[in-house]
């Protein structure tokens, strides 16, 4: 072996010695300041919970509500509803849902069943026909001509009339007598009207309002002696406007309603119903309720909402 390998070795060894020991100093040193770190985290949690005992030590235990305290700003008062406004805001939230639903409530439909009574007529062939009527007050009613009277349209040989016409009152008939109608000479027609009065009763009398639009859905109720088997309550919505001055919807109109109410969502009476489609008990038509229906009814005032007050009656 020659000399400069010799050297060559030497000084390769000791170059790698030299590195292994550099790595050895710097490992050391790592982990020096790596234990010199968690000793000053140690201490300083020491630190930390000695301060913590000190203070539990020294103050006393109080205990703290967790209410919530609104604090209200200068120009943002905070508003504290009494009993009367919290009722106030139910009502109105409550009638905004009925409006736009369409409903009425189920009392004031309760109190308007009651203006309404079972009509039952008599010809001179002993046959009997039975309707509805509304009261209006000072014993006179509103309900159908071809109820109370004998239509030429529907009478070819004109023999037929009717002999006395009636009314249910606390389960007695009351005598009733015709003191006007319209020129109606065939059912379902916009004269198809009468005023029958009777002796004054104790009933509730119905308000008339003669200016209700009939706009297209808006909810009606209607109210009529459905096969005879009193006074019931049906429910729809208004149609369209008819050439002939009626008025179409989707109501019950079962043999016995004509006579009967069409109340809108006041419980204002707005109409009577008069007739069906041939063979359809669920397409009916109304004759809307017009001030001359109401010229020899007394009682009968037009205000600005075209209503009959029920003090006036």
């Amino acid at each position: 072996m020659s000399v400069s390998t010799s050297v060559r070795r030497l000084t390769s060894r000791r170059v790698v010695t030299f590195a292994c020991l550099l790595a050895t100093a710097a490992s050391f040193f790592t982990l020096g300041v790596i234990h010199a770190g968690g000793n000053d985290t140690v201490a300083q949690r020491l630190e930390l919970q000695s301060d913590v005992r000190k203070t539990r030590r020294s103050e006393p235990v109080v205990a703290d509500a967790t209410v919530g305290r609104v604090v209200a700003q200068k120009d943002d008062p905070v508003d504290i509803l009494t009993p009367a406004a919290r009722a106030r805001m139910a009502a109105e939230i409550k009638q905004e849902i009925q409006d736009e639903m369409g409903l009425l409530p189920v009392h004031l439909l309760r109190e308007r069943r009651s203006s309404f009574v079972e009509l039952y007529a008599y010809d001179n062939a002993g046959k009997s026909y039975y309707g509805t009527a509304g009261y209006l007050g000072n014993g006179y009613f509103v309900t159908v001509k071809h109820a109370v009277v004998a239509l030429t349209g529907d009478n070819e040989r004109g023999t037929r009339t009717i002999t006395s016409v009636k009314v249910v009152y606390k389960g007695t008939q009351i005598p009733a007598r015709v003191i006007d109608t319209g020129d109606a000479d065939v059912e379902v027609h916009s004269g198809d009207w009468a005023i029958i009065q009777t002796k004054e009763l104790d009933l509730p009398a119905l308000h008339v309002d003669t200016s209700f639009a009939y706009d297209f859905a808006d909810p009606i109720f209607r109210l009529g002696n459905d096969y005879s088997k009193g006074i019931i309550l049906s429910t729809g919505y208004v149609g369209q406007r008819t050439s002939n001055g009626l008025v179409t919807c989707l109501t019950d109109g079962h043999p016995g309603v004509s006579g009967g109410g069409v109340l809108d969502q006041r419980g204002d009476l707005v109409g009577i119903p008069i007739g069906r489609m041939q063979g359809d008990y669920r397409f009916s038509f109304i004759l809307p309720m017009r001030s001359e229906m109401l010229r020899k009814v007394s009682a009968f005032d037009k205000t600005e909402r075209g209503t009959v007050p029920a003090e006036q009656q």
